[in-house]
């Protein structure tokens, strides 16, 4: 379904994701990070850059990995992403939500 974020009509499914990575830019994934109750800092682009790297290199997400990550500890992607880290993080960043989350 159509969606329209940061002024762009966005193709997304019925959970809010993406449909196309390649519409995803920064403005929208301010938007998006609105949408989940999130103000963007810093450190949440960080992560961001993490998740779309190994998104881009066929990696497999997980919350072992981004605790291995070095990137970010594990209580602090839970307090940057509330109720979800992965879930949250990955719809921001616009990649498809990780097989391991429900």
């Amino acid at each position: 379904m159509k969606k329209v974020i940061a002024n762009k009509e966005i193709d997304v499914n019925e959970e809010g994701y993406l449909e196309d990575v390649s519409q995803w830019t920064k403005e929208v994934g301010t938007e998006l990070a609105k949408e989940q109750g999130i103000d963007m800092t810093d450190k949440h682009w960080e992560v961001i850059d993490y998740l779309q790297d190994k998104y881009k290199n066929d990696e497999a997400l997980s919350i072992r990995g981004i605790k291995k990550s070095g990137v970010i500890n594990i209580k602090e992607f839970y307090d940057l992403f509330p109720g979800g880290p992965l879930k949250k993080s990955t719809l921001i960043a616009g990649i498809p939500k990780p097989k391991s989350c429900i």
